[in-house]
């Protein structure tokens, strides 16, 4: 059987696409992200540890984030970062635990510094029903000055996985629920055919978004950036 071709992401410094294995190498050597850690540590300000975080769906595994995130920063920051980003529909519960649920809830008033010691990997789950669960890991630790006023930088994420059109097998740039739901298919349209598409129930189809929540619950797509 061949084997499944790797996600590819793209740095958010260059811009240079790598594939999902490849991509912490990359950013550890990429001349445009050290050049901004650079001017970073040329400002006034107190130097602290940085976490380099990989977040992914353990079940979408194309799905991925690398972020950078300060040591001082609590779990709140980035529970709030991953609904902006890539979760948050209806405003529902989360939270962080060691291994999911059945262990022990960490409080998100917890700074990461204090959690990422003892603990080996994250699990975050938003909403208890439709749930959605994010793994997240330690990929290096850096002792310096944060290269943005705010708690967690995105350092690289996925491209968008590629997705065939259900009607023709172009690709793919729009979702419809109701297919989903009602007729059990991936609900992929290209944009030729979601003009002329049913979709009577469930409202219209929506954009094709970079996230592992698309078809769960309300979701339409991340906050505006900057998170």
């Amino acid at each position: 059987m061949p084997r499944k071709k790797q996600s590819q992401g793209k740095c958010e410094y260059c811009e240079q696409v790598a594939p999902k294995g490849g991509m912490v190498k990359h950013l550890s050597a990429c001349p445009q992200r050290r050049a901004a850690i650079e001017r970073a540590e040329s400002k006034a300000g107190k130097s602290e540890k940085l976490y380099h975080l990989r977040v992914q769906d353990p079940y979408l595994r194309d799905f991925w984030l690398d972020l950078e995130m300060r040591g001082s920063a609590t779990l709140a920051d980035l529970d709030e970062y991953l609904r902006a980003i890539w979760l948050e529909c209806c405003g529902h519960m989360s939270m962080f635990s060691p291994r999911g649920w059945g262990s022990e809830e960490i409080a998100k008033s917890c700074k990461i510094e204090q959690v990422l010691h003892p603990v080996d990997k994250l699990v975050h789950i938003y909403d208890f029903g439709t749930e959605s669960e994010t793994h997240v890991s330690v990929a290096g630790v850096r002792e310096g000055k944060p290269t943005t006023k705010r708690p967690i930088a995105l350092l690289a994420r996925n491209l968008q996985p590629e997705a065939k059109c259900i009607e023709c097998g172009n690709p793919a740039e729009w979702f419809c629920n109701e297919c989903l739901i009602e007729e059990d298919t991936s609900g992929m349209l290209c944009e030729d055919c979601v003009d002329d598409h049913p979709h009577d129930n469930y409202g219209d189809p929506i954009p094709l978004y970079n996230s592992p929540r698309m078809g769960m619950c309300g979701y339409e797509g991340p906050a505006e950036p900057p998170y």
